[in-house]
């Protein structure tokens, strides 16, 4: 099995908090999750802070702007990468300066190739993900911007061990031919899931083995594609696991993926003992030792925290934590 980066009993948080301030935030996740902290996004500042405009910010020679209905590929850089790419340096500077002497596993959200080809126009008006070529490129750009990414962040922190999490809510949909065209009258075609997996794949090899994340907080996980892209962890919200998920999970487990179970709703209503019970009692009904259980799970939030409080966001970091920590006890 590749060795992972992060220690058994580790906990992350999903990437999005809310507030503005940067340093605020980098302290908080240095604080808060100190067996696997992450860059933080904060989509309060703007389009150019969110999920897209972070990703558009990393592609290298394909230029965005923003439009009424969104994200664009354009034939120039203007203001609108100008300012995303601003941010995502503030974000940076402020990690660099949080994060100084660390050592250890932290974590870099980029949303995924389909869900960012499913949320950019080309210049015609399209989605993306509709034009094969389209999203050729634009897997080839990200993937480049994201090692460029990675080599920036060991620079600015030396004693770091990047974790790669690529970002796909979109993924299901895209698969499943849903994903709406511009006009909301119809829908981009489905994707083949083996054109899926390669894109996938693209991205994910820039980063270390054993470091190389898939999260997908939407019904319909595809599992298996996955991991067959090479994922070494797949992080869902466990709330939308069913019974039929069980063989699925069970044999990526077998296979050596991790499992990071969002088990802390963004609205807090689950407190520290019911997070905890609901990671125990999956990892029951999967059929696995109690003892391999902190060394194969990681507790996270259910989904991004930016719509939430200041306050609730800490809690919720905390808890998971709690949790990860918690599940030490299971060694034996």
């Amino acid at each position: 099995m590749t060795e992972r980066p992060w220690a058994p009993g580790a906990a992350t948080g999903v990437g999005s908090l809310p507030g503005t301030d940067p340093r605020d935030a980098a302290a908080l996740v240095l604080g808060e999750l100190p067996g696997l902290p992450h860059l933080v996004e904060l989509p309060a500042r703007g389009p150019g802070a969110g999920m897209i405009g972070r990703a558009a910010a990393l592609l290298v020679e394909l230029p965005v702007e923003i439009v009424p209905t969104g994200w664009r590929l354009a034939a120039h850089p203007g203001r609108d990468l100008s300012a995303a790419r601003d941010l995502l340096a503030r974000d940076l500077d402020a990690l660099e300066e949080a994060a100084d002497g660390w050592q250890g596993p932290l974590k870099l959200q980029v949303t995924g190739p389909w869900t960012l080809a499913a949320a950019l126009e080309l210049p015609n008006g399209n989605r993306a993900v509709g034009d094969h070529g389209a999203v050729r490129d634009l897997t080839a750009s990200l993937a480049e911007g994201v090692r460029g990414h990675l080599a920036d962040v060991v620079g600015r922190v030396p004693g770091a061990r990047p974790v790669l999490q690529l970002d796909e809510p979109g993924l299901p949909a895209v698969l499943a031919g849903r994903v709406p065209t511009p006009s909301g009258y119809g829908t981009v075609r489905s994707v083949a899931a083996p054109v899926a997996e390669q894109a996938l794949r693209d991205v994910l090899a820039v980063a270390p083995p054993g470091a190389r994340v898939v999260h997908c907080c939407a019904p319909d996980v595809p599992f298996a594609l996955f991991a067959a892209a090479g994922a070494d962890a797949v992080a869902v919200d466990a709330d939308l696991l069913r019974t039929s998920h069980y063989d699925l999970l069970g044999d990526l487990v077998d296979a050596g993926v991790s499992l990071w179970l969002g088990v802390v709703a963004s609205t807090g209503e689950r407190g520290f003992e019911d997070a905890r019970a609901a990671v125990r009692s999956l990892w029951r009904d999967l059929g696995f030792a109690p003892r391999e259980l902190a060394a194969s799970v990681v507790p996270t939030p259910a989904c991004g925290l930016a719509g939430v409080t200041a306050a609730a966001a800490r809690r919720a970091l905390r808890t998971v934590r709690d949790v990860g920590r918690s599940l030490l006890d299971d060694q034996g």
